[in-house]
């Protein structure tokens, strides 16, 4: 394991530079020969493959986040998208979803912003585009993006709010790599466009998955979302999904609490200037933190006990992307925050008053 020297994020009080380090460390522990970044059960998905390359490039571990793209590229299929499971290198569900095509674009442009190499987002590029178009080609004439295309290629009845939420800022990231690299994108940007509207102003677009705690937060979290309605959107639902000293719930109906989502509400307050409560759910969420540097996937509280009893690798990602947020270590660290950086302009495909006017 070769570590590219770099500034490593350090929340003060919550957790250091060499706690950091060691989580990384956690990840690439379990990171197959092939270079997949597996699941505790096994299998590996491209969307959770990438955020665990993207916390590894934050911490150094350069050779192993390589070794992950390497993998992505490896097995992308010819339309553009992965296999929503991979079980030993192979297939073991056929559908590709979405928002885990889209996810590559994030992950290219982030390594990008902190590592500077442009050589290696060029090698990348050809996947990114075959992707993104895989999105952009279950998008419906609203603005929703249908959330996966089966095995036998038909595309799905419905859209869900968090992956297109997740999505949106994946086409973000796309314009972005695709404007440095001098191959502008345009039907992406207006993909993105007629997305984040509806995203924004159109609920009734989406399949109805409101007791997941994404579904609350993801909006934000993606940049569709942000200003005086994302704080409006936060303050809702509080109560509902978070539990003072343990973190967010994953779901509303059960004492549970777990680690990514904690996190990844984390990203989502940071990204609407909340910093004080972004600092207050990260520092919560800490008990979950094993001696070894991995973090258990989540907590019942009720039982008290860890469930599922496994410790994730996506957690772990989770936690570095949020303390590199906090800490502004890297220079990727406002890749979630500069994800609503743009004013969305509105379609008039949508039908309602505003897009009309």
């Amino acid at each position: 394991m070769r570590e590219t020297p770099v500034a490593l994020p350090e929340v003060s009080g919550i957790i250091t530079p060499d706690q950091v380090l060691q989580t990384a460390r956690s990840i690439a522990a379990i990171q197959e020969p092939d270079g997949g970044v597996p699941w505790p059960d096994g299998h590996v998905d491209a969307w959770n493959h990438v955020e665990c390359l993207m916390a590894l490039t934050v911490a150094g571990l350069r050779d192993e986040a390589r070794r992950g793209y390497a993998w992505l590229v490896r097995h992308q299929r010819p339309d553009g998208s992965w296999p929503v499971k991979m079980v030993g290198g192979e297939p073991a569900e056929a559908a590709g979803e979405s928002n885990h095509a889209a996810y590559l674009a994030v992950g290219v442009w982030h390594d990008l912003l902190v590592t500077g190499d442009e050589v290696f987002a060029r090698a990348m590029w050809p996947a990114v585009v075959r992707a993104l178009d895989f999105v952009i080609g279950l998008q419906t004439s609203r603005g929703e993006i249908l959330w996966q295309r089966d095995a036998d290629e038909i595309p799905a009845a419905y859209a869900l709010l968090t992956g297109c939420s997740s999505i949106y800022q994946g086409l973000r990231c796309g314009v972005l790599l695709a404007e440095r690299l001098g191959d502008p994108q345009p039907d992406w940007e207006l993909a993105a466009d007629a997305l984040g509207h509806v995203i924004a102003a159109h609920p009734e677009a989406f399949a109805d998955k409101s007791r997941f705690s994404m579904d609350w937060y993801y909006p934000v979290l993606g940049g569709a979302v942000r200003g005086p309605e994302a704080a409006r959107r936060i303050d809702r639902e509080w109560d509902t999904f978070v539990v003072p000293g343990l973190g967010a719930r994953c779901v509303s109906d059960q004492p549970w609490v777990t680690g990514a989502e904690s996190c990844e509400l984390v990203l989502a307050l940071d990204a609407a200037g909340l910093r004080e409560r972004a600092l207050g759910v990260f520092a919560d969420m800490q008990h979950l933190r094993h001696e070894d540097g991995s973090y258990w996937t989540g907590w019942q509280f009720v039982n008290e006990r860890h469930f599922p009893h496994e410790r994730s690798g996506y957690t772990a990602a989770a936690v570095i992307l949020a303390a590199d947020a906090l800490s502004g270590a890297t220079p990727g660290s406002g890749v979630f925050r500069d994800a609503g950086d743009h004013l969305v302009r509105v379609t008039d495909d949508c039908g309602c008053e505003r897009a009309r006017a």
